[in-house]
Order: C-alpha cells, then structure tokens, then sequence
C-alpha cells in the first residue's frame, strides 16, 4: 500500500508539473493590457503600440494599450503595482517611473522595485543638446563659455525627468549655472525652444530628431558615451569636453510582483520575440532608439545601478522633493 501510494504522489506531482509546463505555452487566453504611464503619442506609447502588434500576431490575442498619463508616471505605475498578478497587466515603461520618481518625489505611491517583476528591457537611446536655428550657439564650447560669463543667463527647458537630469548633468559637469525652466511635457518646452523662449534643451532623439532634420533645430552634442547611430555628424558631450557626461533614456516591462514565474518567463520570452519584430524595427529606425533586451535578473541589475547614477545627479542639483 506504500509503495502504490507513493507512486500515486509522484504521478499526481508529475502531472502537475506537465500542467504547469503546458500553461505558459498557451498564455495568454484573453486580452492582454499594456499599461502606459504616458499619454498617446509619446516615444513610450509607440513603442508599445508597434510591440502589441507583433504581442497579437504572435498570440492571437488582443492588446489593449491603455495610456494612463499624468503625475510623472505614479498613476499608471501605482496601477499595475497594485494589479492582478496574473501576467495580463504589463507596464511598459521608462527610467522615470522606475528609477527617477523615487527621488524627485516625498511620497511614491509604488516601490519601484518591491512591487515590481523584472521582464526584459527593451530598447534604449540617447539625448541629444539642442539649441533653435536661430542661437548665436554652435557648439557646446560656446554654450558653456556663455553659461561661465553670465551665470544663470542662459536658460534650459524640460518635460520629463530624462530631459530634468540631462540637463543638471550638463551643469554639475561643465561647472555652469543654467536656469531650469519646467514643462508639463517635452513637446511644449521642445515648443517654447523654437520660439526663443528658452535657450537650450537636452532632448530625446524620439522628439527632437524631427525638428533637427527639419533644420528648426541646431544639434550640438550626444548624450551618450558613442556618437549616436541616427546622428553620426554630431559628436558626443565628452568629445566637446564636457568629461564623464553619459545619460540616455530606456524602456523595460514590468509585470506585478507577485506575477507566477512560470507566467513571467513567457511573457518576456512574447515581448522579446517582440522587439525583434518588424513593426518593432520601424519604430527603431525611425526614431533612433536601438533594440535592446535583457533576462529579468539583468533588468534588475542595470535598475539598481542607474538609480545611483540619477540619485547623484538628483542631489547633487539639490532638487527637492516634491
């Protein structure tokens, strides 16, 4: 009787094992909800949209991309913290939500990392300092030469924590006092830029390359550590003498915390397959974004260490809290 109940354990322990191995292969079974901390339109928005495309052909099964915009990414954030963790809510997000908001606000209704599963990152760009047309500025040399002359003279404008930290970045490196003009979004500081409002912006290649091609825009140097890839001409920050400048922005999916690992695993494996599609590569292409994905424990990682890189900006410029 032992040894027949013993068999029976381990053919119920192997039977569940098989169902649990078979569930992922058919997950989902419903629609799916990418949920977006920013508003349609944004670099965010399309990426998530182009990934939904190739989520459903993939699949079979609808993507709801629901756009939840507002307060620096808490409310969509705070949404998917506190969803079911049963893989059909994915925030598609940014460094804002994930390793800047903690430090540029007292009360996060989220922990970025508790209440979070890691899935891939998935994609990754540069920034890029502009100045309109029109500036007297045409290189970073005169920008901080000017900046140096007159402190607080010459004025930045951002709508986004990316575009906030850059731009501090530039002052605490170049030893400059630039006053910090805030938007509610890049498109209207990117607005104020070309109408000489403002003097200056270090701004997403999504937004600003556009404007650049267009010839509205003047590129003066790369965020990044390499010359951007969609800006070759343009060199990088620390060519022009601006040293240990590297800040750029990125994308990742999270699932909720306590998502399965089982569940988990599939959907980044769906989302990595997604990256590489083609409607991924368009939006790519077209935006000087490159693809870029990781294993859950990678994502964390790289989380962890630009949380440091951001907080010592953020301090450093003395940002309050707000």
């Amino acid at each position: 009787m032992k040894i027949q109940r013993r068999a029976a354990i381990a053919l119920a322990i192997a039977s569940l094992a098989g169902f649990a191995a078979a569930q992922p292969a058919r997950f989902p079974e419903k629609p799916v909800t990418f949920v977006v901390p920013f508003a349609a339109g944004s670099a965010t928005d399309q990426l998530a949209r182009a990934l939904a495309v190739a989520f459903t052909e993939k699949t079979g099964q609808p993507v709801v991309v629901d756009n939840r915009g507002g307060a620096g990414g808490l409310i969509a954030a705070q949404a998917v913290a506190r969803g079911a963790a049963d893989g059909y809510t994915v925030l598609i997000t940014t460094n804002t939500t994930q390793v800047a908001n903690p430090y540029l606000y007292r009360k996060l209704p989220y922990d970025p990392v508790a209440d979070f599963a890691p899935l891939t990152a998935l994609g990754r760009g540069g920034q890029v300092l502009v100045v309109p047309a029109a500036s007297p500025y045409r290189s970073v040399a005169d920008v901080v030469a000017k900046a140096r002359s007159q402190p607080g003279k010459l004025t930045f404008g951002a709508g986004n924590s990316s575009s906030r930290v850059a731009g501090e970045m530039l002052k605490q490196l170049s030893q400059t006092d630039i006053l910090y003009v805030p938007y509610k979004s890049n498109p209207q500081a990117l607005t104020d830029l070309l109408g000489g409002q403002i003097d200056l912006m270090v701004i997403d290649t999504v937004t600003g390359i556009p404007q650049i091609e267009s010839g509205k825009l003047r590129a003066l140097g790369a965020s990044t550590q390499r010359r951007l890839k969609v800006l070759p001409k343009v060199p990088t920050l620390e060519e022009e003498g601006v040293k240990g400048y590297d800040i750029g922005y990125w994308f990742a999916a999270y699932a909720p915390a306590k998502t399965s690992a089982v569940v988990a695993a599939r959907l980044r494996q769906l989302l990595v397959d997604a990256v590489n599609s083609p409607h991924a590569k368009a939006f790519f292409d077209s935006t000087g974004t490159d693809p870029w994905t990781t294993s859950a424990e990678e994502l964390a990682r790289f989380q962890a260490a630009e949380a440091r890189k951001w907080s010592t900006v953020i301090k450093g410029a003395n940002i309050e809290p707000e």
